[in-house]
């Protein structure tokens, strides 16, 4: 198994390594996705069912839109 490494900036992105960019054959514009699975990440280069899926999902995520909201789960 190979590693490799990136160090997160102050707004918590980092420069995927040139290592994984080639594996992935990813370019710059491409867009990644994470698969989560407990206490794992996989990352991958992201696919036209991706977008799909999170678009399909939009319209369910309206949890936490009111001002009480904010201020109550701000500090999360």
């Amino acid at each position: 198994m190979q590693t490799t490494t990136a160090k997160l900036t102050s707004k918590y992105q980092a420069t995927i390594p040139k290592a994984v960019r080639n594996i992935l054959h990813l370019k710059s514009g491409d867009a990644i996705a994470f698969d989560i699975e407990d206490d794992q990440i996989l990352i991958r280069k992201a696919q036209p069912v991706d977008f799909a899926f999170t678009k399909s999902l939009e319209g369910t995520l309206n949890e936490w839109q009111s001002a009480n909201d904010e201020e109550a789960y701000r500090a999360l």
